[in-house]
């Protein structure tokens, strides 16, 4: 009897860096790399054909780039595991990937040694993040939560709740169903809101609500 391997699947533009990680991957009794994809459509069809216990996703990818393959594959309720493999450090692609759902992120310059780990410990229900961005995620989320906190401070509580509400996507009515008020009340909550967090349209202070990560109370 032979216990299961985690079976892998490789995504990146880079013939050369696909082989390259096959040939890692192949040193691991463990593991075993079931099939490669060189774009985020590709990777896709194959995730969802293979149904591989793990996939390494790139983020830079034509056609489909990885952040936007995660999100297709996480929309689809797929099983298998992401790791995110990058050139990139930075905390908004990090944030952003990790926010999606993606279970690790690896850079690319990394060890062999970071990437098996960083195989293992998701496939055996752990997420891991590349040691030397974790206080980069940490800083972002620590941003996040000054600035839900500054924006508590600068809205009423009441106006809080409806720009949760337009961040909802509901017009002036829904909110004033929803809350309990006149649509007039809810109007001129409206109205103030925008002039504290300096936005002119609900499109705007959705997207500010998003990028600040308000949510309700």
């Amino acid at each position: 009897m032979t216990d299961k391997k985690i079976t892998v699947l490789i995504a990146d533009d880079h013939s050369l860096v696909r082989e390259g990680l096959e040939q890692i991957l192949s040193l691991e009794k463990d593991i075993e790399v079931i099939g490669q994809a060189s774009n985020g459509n590709e990777a896709i069809e194959k995730t969802l054909e293979l149904k591989p216990d793990l996939v390494l996703l790139d983020i830079n990818m034509p056609e489909l780039n990885g952040i936007e393959t995660l999100r297709r594959l996480k929309d689809m309720g797929i099983d298998s595991k992401i790791v995110m493999l990058t050139i990139h450090d930075d905390r908004e692609y990090l944030f952003e990937t990790v926010n999606i759902g993606a279970d690790g992120y690896v850079l690319k310059d990394s060890d062999s040694d970071s990437l098996v780990k960083a195989i293992k410990d998701v496939y055996s229900g752990k997420s891991y993040i590349e040691p030397s961005l974790a206080s980069l995620l940490v800083k972002e989320f620590n941003s996040r939560d000054r600035a839900k906190e500054s924006t508590r401070d600068l809205l009423t509580k009441r106006e809080y709740e409806v720009l949760t509400l337009i961040a909802e996507g509901l017009n002036n009515r829904e909110i004033a169903q929803r809350l309990f008020i006149s649509e007039k009340t809810v109007k001129n909550h409206v109205s103030n809101i925008f002039k504290k967090i300096n936005v002119s349209d609900r499109i705007q202070a959705a997207i500010y609500a998003y990028k600040n990560n308000i949510k309700k109370i």
